[in-house]
């Protein structure tokens, strides 16, 4: 049986890693070995890149909703709080949407959890 060799596999892979690689400097876009290892470290950065954004959202809108409880006269904490026990389900994102592009709605429902910590 004859041997079958794997070159034209290898160019396929080398090609599509050195593809991914465009644009980096140096070796790291030319030479097949030192392009892997970048291509691999860049691809695990962007996957973790995608969870920590996810992190900074969360506290970004976090830091709107104390800020906008602040103005209306409660912490953040007892404000999520009062909500809970209010029985109102919102989301930090929606909360935090309101209270930049609807003020008069957030204070209602401020007041809202107002009420239920009273």
């Amino acid at each position: 049986m004859a041997r079958i060799k794997g070159g034209v596999g290898a160019k396929k892979r080398h090609n599509r890693v050195l593809k991914l690689a465009k644009g980096y400097k140096g070796a790291r876009s030319k030479q097949y070995r030192v392009a892997k290892q970048s291509v691999m470290r860049a691809l695990a950065s962007s996957y973790a890149g995608r969870k920590q954004r996810k992190r900074d959202m969360r506290s970004l809108w976090i830091a709107r909703i104390n800020a906008a409880a602040r103005i209306n006269g409660l912490s953040y904490s007892k404000l999520m709080h009062g909500l809970k026990l209010a029985g109102i389900d919102l989301n930090r994102k929606m909360l935090s949407e309101m209270a930049i592009s609807d003020p008069e709605g957030f204070a209602k429902v401020v007041a809202a959890a107002k009420e239920k910590l009273a």
